[in-house]
């Protein structure tokens, strides 16, 4: 697999690790590709039964990279469409994985990042882990994450949260639902593991049909899922190169204040 992710299997199990330490494991149009594709060919592939999603170093996910957000804050209205319809597709195909997945939450996770966990069945967090939905701050909205945020937390959680983009730590992450379960930093492995052994129990045709049960009892279907990403591509693309977008992302990129932070 590429450099920007890293699959380790073990006993049907294929851990996949985002391997951008060095930015916090932050998205770039690189990232999204290879964790598209590697996720893909793990759901194609029978001798896989699970799939552990994490990242490397100290951090699950910081969201947006910031030389991607950059070129974006530069791209056009289409260009920035056809990136946030990557970006979409990268969280559909993890959330309608046909197999059960288990975000193993090693740090904090921001914007995307809290996508990612809330787009896997299983979610285990480390106590110091911090979580924030931030994309007001820059003029912009959660939009490509939020019809899994939102299934994930309630929408009454989302609204405070999409507003306010507040830090929160792993309790509130946990007492929301954006948590199953969290554990001291030196406990994580453990508490995945006992994840796997019970998922291990569980037929794999059963378990896939079970998912697919809860999905399309929420009323949620690949097909409703790929027009309501059309919709919200469309909708960050317009943000994006909207007076307040490239105001917020310049001034988030030049490390200074929006014009209406009070």
């Amino acid at each position: 697999m590429p450099e920007s992710v890293q699959i380790e299997r073990r006993a049907g199990v294929a851990q996949v690790t985002m391997q951008r330490p060095e930015v916090h494991n932050a998205f770039d149009e690189r990232l999204i590709a290879d964790l598209t594709q590697a996720l893909e060919r793990l759901d194609a592939d029978t001798s896989v039964r699970a799939v552990v999603l994490t990242g490397a170093g100290s951090t699950f996910s910081a969201g947006a990279d910031l030389n991607w957000m950059r070129g974006m804050a530069q791209a056009s209205e289409q260009e920035n469409l056809e990136d946030s319809l990557r970006l979409a597709k990268l969280m559909r195909t993890l959330n309608f994985l046909g197999k059960p997945t288990i975000a193993r939450i090693n740090g904090s996770a921001y914007g995307g990042g809290v996508g990612l966990a809330a787009c896997c069945d299983i979610a285990i967090g480390v106590e110091g882990a911090k979580f924030s939905l931030s994309e007001v701050k820059l003029g912009l909205v959660p939009a490509v994450i939020s019809p899994y945020v939102i299934a994930t937390i309630g929408q009454r959680q989302a609204r405070r949260l999409f507003l306010t983009a507040e830090v929160f730590d792993a309790a509130e992450a946990e007492r929301i639902g954006l948590l199953h379960q969290r554990v001291a930093g030196g406990q994580l492995d453990e508490a995945v593991d006992r994840c796997l052994h019970w998922l291990g129990k569980g037929g794999p045709v059963a378990q896939a049909e079970a998912k697919q049960l809860a999905l399309r009892m929420s009323g949620s279907s690949q097909e409703s899922a790929e027009r309501l990403d059309a919709e919200n591509a469309r909708l960050i693309a317009r943000l994006r190169v909207s007076s307040e977008g490239q105001a917020g992302l310049a001034a988030f990129l030049a490390k200074d204040a929006p014009p209406w932070s009070a």
